[in-house]
């Protein structure tokens, strides 16, 4: 195993990670500075006023998104299992 394909390996996965949770997390942060404006602009500070509706969007991209982020992890975990870092030395899994 050479050390470039563990820092491959290591930048596959974050990769995936960002690809998995970035949805989620760009639709809750746009939601945040929108309800945060609003509240600014007329003064309710309300703390389930930004609450209500981060659970609800983030419920519904999660419900749209849900099976293509369930493909990218099943071919993301398919190809680890196929990957050569889990084969010893003797060509044995």
């Amino acid at each position: 195993m050479e050390p470039q394909d563990a820092v491959e390996t290591g930048q596959n996965a974050i990769l995936v990670c960002l690809m998995v949770g970035g949805p989620v997390l760009v639709i809750g942060l746009l939601i945040a500075i929108l309800v945060g404006v609003l509240q600014s602009m007329t003064h309710i500070q309300d703390q389930t006023v930004s609450f209500v509706p981060k659970i609800i969007l983030i419920t519904i991209v999660l419900a749209i998104s849900l099976p293509w982020l369930t493909d990218y992890m099943v071919e993301y975990s398919a190809s680890m299992m196929e990957s050569p870092f889990l084969i010893g030395m003797d060509g044995k899994p």
